[in-house]
């Protein structure tokens, strides 16, 4: 059996009709002659959209592929307890030149019921915003369901929904059945289950390049949205230097912000799973054994279970570390 180290994998950029090129200005993707490049998906094991391995003697093998080779040894114990040989997260960079529709996303058992998915509860760490840059996060107040049907049908939903200002470091968690809508304006890093279910419920009239509607999903939406007031908009977390720093925990993942000047050592012996690293802000040097892998703002890496001990090396630089 082969060696694992710390893998980088090739993006799939994808074009949406409320995307921008920050993706390239601010995080060196390179788009070709994609335009309006929304989502810059990093590692995604999902059909027909699974990345594959781009550093190494491992280079062009999928996620999939990885786990049947290395079972355990890439995913770790506790993954492979919790949601077997499926691998259970979706990470993405996306810019957000406009405002995306308002959604919401199914939990566990409506996906698997519907959709034979995961469901999607996610989070977005902001990295940049443009002046006066705001989210959609649940509602103002508790709602009724009869509330909500008339205001959409009037075309008055917004009134009902909460408006919230993010700027660069926020951190908010979107749990499966919140309503949610990123504004204009924002560049962020989302850490989600591995999942493509979204049920759009406004998407501000707009239409596409053929002139058409986009799709909504009223009815599909109604039985998942949850329509108490939300009791957590962002994260209040610490911000300590050379230390791992909780940002979101939850069922999913759990999410931690390293703020390195000059090292990091992390020991994961305990862990039992693998771990992925988003570069958010400078350029850090991951040393495993004797090897050096940089990392760059924009980029990201999995460091498969069986790698242990990792030391981070940097000037300045913010890193989210995520796990099971």
């Amino acid at each position: 059996m082969g060696k694992l180290y710390p893998l980088k994998f090739k993006p799939i950029l994808k074009e949406r009709i409320w995307g921008g090129d920050k993706l390239k200005t601010y995080l060196n993707k390179e788009l070709g002659d994609l335009k309006n490049v929304g989502e810059s998906w990093e590692i995604s094991a999902l059909e027909g959209n699974e990345t594959t391995v781009a550093n190494g003697s491992l280079k062009g093998k999928t996620i999939r592929e990885l786990i049947g080779e290395f079972g355990v040894r890439f995913l770790g114990k506790k993954p492979l307890i919790h949601f077997g040989e499926s691998f259970p997260l979706l990470i993405k960079y996306i810019d957000a030149s406009d405002d995306l529709s308002v959604q919401v996303h199914p939990d566990d058992s409506v996906a698997k019921r519907r959709h034979n998915s995961f469901g999607k509860t996610e989070m977005w760490y902001i990295m940049q915003t443009d002046e006066d840059a705001n989210i959609i996060n649940g509602f103002k107040s508790d709602t009724k369901k009869a509330t909500y049907l008339e205001r959409l049908e009037k075309g008055e939903l917004l009134s009902l929904l909460a408006h919230q200002a993010v700027t660069k470091g926020d951190a908010v968690f979107i749990p499966a059945g919140r309503v949610h809508a990123l504004g204009k304006g924002i560049l962020l890093a989302e850490i989600q289950q591995s999942s493509d279910i979204t049920y759009r419920i406004f998407d501000y009239n707009r239409k596409d390049a053929q002139g058409n509607y986009r799709e909504l999903h009223t009815s599909q939406a109604l039985n998942v949205i949850d329509f108490s007031r939300p009791k957590n908009n962002k994260s209040n977390y610490q911000l300590r230097k050379n230390v791992s720093n909780k940002v979101i925990h939850c069922d999913y993942f759990k999410t931690d912000m390293l703020l390195i000047e000059n090292e990091i050592n992390r020991n994961y012996e305990k862990l039992l799973t693998f771990k992925i690293y988003m570069c958010v802000e400078g350029k850090v040097d991951l040393q495993v054994n004797v090897e050096t892998t940089p990392l760059f703002m924009g980029e990201t890496i999995l460091i498969p279970s069986d790698i242990e001990e990792v030391k981070l090396i940097s000037e300045n630089a913010k890193v989210l570390e995520i796990y099971i």
